[in-house]
């Protein structure tokens, strides 16, 4: 029996038209392989806390993809950090294939997830890294960093500022908005936008912050 129902199948079709996108028959065939692999591979290796497969297509995939908007704005490389289970990354790499995606995560058991994704689906595409953020170095600066649930705003500007430049754009994908953490935001970083992010089936409050750097940090 298929971990993928039909109900999930035309969830998937009915959020992302609610978010304003066109899936491809390629990429929804895609959306939902990857759904299938998170069920089977979660329940070894705790790749999400999200245990209900039901609850996996609002908060997993259309969650990942109601940034969509806004990364079409942004550039070509990505770094998704703390991909842990590749939520926004993999997604967002189905959605963009003309781009690249580096997913980090210092869990092996969760970028050996991440790497079976990518051979499975084949999204050419996408790179993992096993590797703590401090410790990683790109050959180039991204142009732009997304994380979900990774950490503070504070530690995800420090520890990742060595990954960009003034020219990146830093996305926060948070659930309450985070005043408190605004206020803890390292001096060379600056909030250039706010979004309010409607996921079809969460009922929770989800927030897109957009980060810059000023060259001081340099």
């Amino acid at each position: 029996m298929s971990l993928v129902t039909e109900r999930h199948a035309a969830e998937l079709t009915q959020g992302a038209r609610e978010l304003g996108i066109t899936l491809s028959p390629v990429q929804h065939e895609q959306l939902l392989a990857y759904l299938g692999l998170l069920i089977k591979w979660n329940k070894a290796y705790n790749l999400t806390a999200v245990r209900n497969p039901d609850e996996m297509v609002s908060r997993h995939l259309l969650d990942s993809l109601s940034v969509v908007s806004y990364v079409a704005e942004a550039g070509d490389n990505w770094l998704d950090v703390g991909s842990g289970g590749g939520m926004p990354g993999i997604p967002l790499a189905i959605m963009f294939p003309e781009r690249q995606f580096t997913l980090l995560d210092s869990n092996g058991k969760k970028t050996r997830f991440l790497t079976q994704v990518k051979l499975e689906l084949k999204l050419d595409n996408l790179q993992v890294i096993h590797s703590r953020v401090e410790e990683f170095t790109p050959e180039q600066p991204f142009d732009g960093i997304c994380s979900r649930a990774f950490s503070s705003l504070e530690d995800f500007s420090n520890w990742t500022r060595h990954l960009g430049d003034t020219h990146t754009q830093w996305f926060a994908m948070k659930g309450v908005h985070p005043d408190d953490e605004l206020q803890a935001l390292p001096h060379d970083f600056r909030l250039t936008a706010t979004h309010v992010l409607k996921v079809p089936g969460c009922q929770g409050q989800r927030h897109l912050l957009i980060l810059r750097r000023s060259a001081q940090g340099e």
